[in-house]
């Protein structure tokens, strides 16, 4: 019987016994077995795992056996998840209720609920994408480990975007459909999705060159653009009203959601390099390029209409120049060409927020405190 001590330990042979009919008749005998029986036969001799046959996609080695890793930086990417928790009840959001009804211009509260319409639509459309088009295609288990927590994750940021919604009191039928009814941030939803969509298919043969670069392209978008540069330039008009002091609460809240986002991004990005190398595969540099200016004009659109005026300390040329300066940034962590040459930061502060370290009592609550997620390396 099989040993729990070792289960890969030489089991001893079983004694001899009495068997009517020749070996051809006990040959028959067997494979007339159930099948069930045969497959648990089968499992019980399968071969160990070697980690050298572990690949991101197209694995050749058990999808549930966890180590030996072959990937020890995306469980490293696991762990480091786990010590940025918080919910979004931590954070005290009375002075935001305030804020939004007796200091915010017209202008600032467009500005406020127009984020929010847009972020929590895309952190929907993120939880979809990793759980269902791109987790079940990773073939080493500490690959999909990670993803499962940036699931939740992706939900933790959609309850945070209600949360605030809720708190502030703003009518969230009409803050939910902003995405279906306003061209702008419809926009950018609607090219998530064409080019997410082609890999939600179960039934994808990434063993398919054709298939494997449709999915190499997706997944580069995913991490590059929406989470990478989206993601990362729409918290910005947030932080702005932050750094005079408005919307404080809302702000944190971002800030601590920016950190995952940048997990993400750098998750993906390394992923995608991966495949690069094991696969021996490079995106079309005219897809990639579609890919920049397409991006590039949908979130210019956004801009304008997010701020037809400026407010202070931030406006609509800022906000696209910083997204051309970031997709600079995630084009060469890529190693591709820079689809934006010569962009320049124009919101120096940004990076800060990521970068720093959060320790505080909510309010005798509990000690949270967020470790830098944001400090760590691209490479």
């Amino acid at each position: 019987m099989l040993n729990w001590e070792d289960p890969l330990a030489t089991r001893p042979a079983a004694p001899a016994q009495p068997q009517a009919g020749n070996a051809e008749a006990r040959a028959d005998e067997a494979a007339k077995a159930p099948a069930p029986a045969r497959a648990e036969a089968e499992e019980l001799s399968a071969k160990p795992v070697n980690p050298d046959d572990k690949r991101v996609v197209n694995g050749l080695t058990d999808v549930n056996q966890l180590a030996p890793f072959k990937y020890p930086w995306a469980w490293n990417y696991f762990l480091n998840a786990n010590k940025n928790h918080w919910t979004p009840l931590d954070i005290n959001m009375a002075s935001d209720v305030h804020d939004y009804f007796h200091k915010l211009t017209l202008e600032e509260r467009h500005v406020y609920e127009n984020v929010l319409a847009y972020l929590t639509t895309s952190d929907i459309l993120a939880m979809r994408n990793i759980g269902l088009a791109v987790m079940e295609k990773m073939s080493a288990p500490e690959l999909q480990i990670y993803q499962a927590r940036q699931v939740y994750e992706e939900s933790l940021h959609t309850w945070t975007y209600q949360h605030c919604i809720e708190t502030i009191g703003l009518d969230q039928g009409e803050i939910y459909n902003r995405y279906r009814v306003v061209p702008e941030i419809h926009a950018k939803i609607r090219i998530a999705n064409r080019r997410l969509d082609s890999v939600l298919r179960p039934d994808i043969d990434l063993k398919d060159r054709d298939e494997l670069m449709n999915f190499l392209m997706a997944y580069i978008f995913f991490a590059a653009v929406f989470e990478g540069s989206w993601f990362y330039n729409g918290f910005t008009p947030i932080f702005a009203l932050q750094r005079r002091g408005l919307m404080k609460g809302t702000a944190e809240q971002l800030q601590y959601i920016m950190r995952d986002e940048v997990m993400h991004a750098s998750f993906g990005i390394r992923v995608a390099k991966q495949i690069m190398l094991e696969e021996n595969i490079r995106p079309d540099p005219k897809a990639i390029r579609e890919m920049w200016d397409e991006a590039e004009a949908a979130e210019s659109g956004y801009a304008r209409y997010l701020l037809p005026d400026p407010i202070l300390g931030y406006t609509a040329e800022m906000h696209s120049d910083q997204f051309r300066f970031v997709a600079n940034r995630r084009a060469k962590q890529l190693g591709l060409e820079e689809p934006f040459p010569g962009a320049e930061n124009a919101i120096e502060w940004l990076d800060e927020q990521a970068n720093l370290r959060k320790e505080k009592n909510f309010f005798e609550t509990r000690v949270t405190e967020y470790q830098t997620g944001g400090a760590l390396s691209w490479d």
